[in-house]
């Protein structure tokens, strides 16, 4: 059975990225102690508690998914934020895009009783359209020890080169066990699925995920964490909710006001400052750019 490589927390840049880059996975142990972990676990708890479970195999009859947490937990906000992800981010997806953004936030609790998720990939949430590129890189923290017997997410390392009607056997996967605290990362073309839980306890994994800031995000951030409470937030959050543009001209809006009563064409960013400036599209000399590596290609 293959496993998954793991990696302390002050591990370099480029052992992550070299993990991620062969096995499309990696674990990162220990990035958080644990009364971070018991803050975090009781700050989400009322939520979890009031949510109901599945109503599909998909999702899980025995499984609960708790979203909105950039708006709701304060102690979500610094893992989104991550350094060590953010820099995954710029490695896996930059190429892609002008700039990535959070795609989902969403406590995943596995009750006993639940079976194995169905093996799939994340960056079906586009369908089959996506191709040549990695839209997705994917996160899961630990808010309960992961074991196989709680349900420890399945994970197919290297999989993320295989076609997507290729099925794994079960020599080939490998399971996601890691102590409270630790983090697993994985590209969105990788295969993976949750697994049973066969324990008598709750399996609590924290999934934040980011995509290509030119796709439609699973989990629509602006309805999820509105402008109301997205300008109490930092700017670097912000950015990554979607308040910001995607490229030169992508994402902009007009506030539908009367005539002569505000501006025109203006930045997401703009719903939670008020200000005009940068309003336009972006930088005209990024569009440029874009023009002559379009007409040289």
């Amino acid at each position: 059975m293959p496993s998954l490589v793991h990696l302390p927390p002050d591990a370099s840049a480029e052992e992550m990225t070299a993990a991620l880059d062969r096995d499309g996975a990696l674990v990162v142990d220990d990035v958080l102690n644990a009364s971070q972990v018991a803050a975090l676990k009781a700050e989400l708890a009322p939520f979890v508690e009031a949510t109901a479970p599945g109503q599909d195999g998909f999702t899980g009859f025995r499984t609960t998914r708790t979203g909105a947490l950039a708006a709701r937990s304060p102690a979500c906000r610094p893992l989104i934020l991550d350094p060590r992800v953010q820099a995954l981010c710029a490695h896996l997806l930059k190429p892609s895009c002008e700039r990535w953004q959070l795609h989902l936030t969403q406590l995943i609790r596995i009750m006993p009783g639940q079976g194995a998720q169905p093996i799939h990939r994340d960056r079906w949430a586009w369908g089959a359209h996506l191709k040549g590129l990695e839209p997705q890189l994917n996160t899961i923290w630990a808010v309960t020890d992961f074991t196989e017997a709680n349900g420890a997410t399945q994970v197919i390392p290297g999989s993320q080169a295989w076609p997507d009607d290729r099925r794994a056997e079960p020599h080939e996967i490998a399971r996601a066990t890691m102590k409270a605290g630790s983090v697993l990362v994985y590209t969105g073309s990788v295969f993976h699925g949750g697994g049973a839980n066969d324990s008598d306890g709750d399996r609590w994994g924290l999934n934040i995920t980011y995509a290509l800031g030119w796709l439609r995000q699973e989990e629509n951030q602006y309805l999820s964490c509105p402008p109301e409470i997205a300008r109490t937030l930092s700017p670097e959050l912000q950015s990554l909710l979607g308040y910001d543009l995607g490229g030169y001209a992508l994402g902009y809006y007009t506030p539908p006001l009367p005539p002569g009563q505000g501006p025109e064409l203006v930045s997401p960013a703009h719903a939670l400052t008020g200000e005009a400036s940068g309003s336009r599209f972006g930088s005209g000399e990024d569009l440029a750019a874009l023009s002559s590596q379009l007409r040289a290609g």
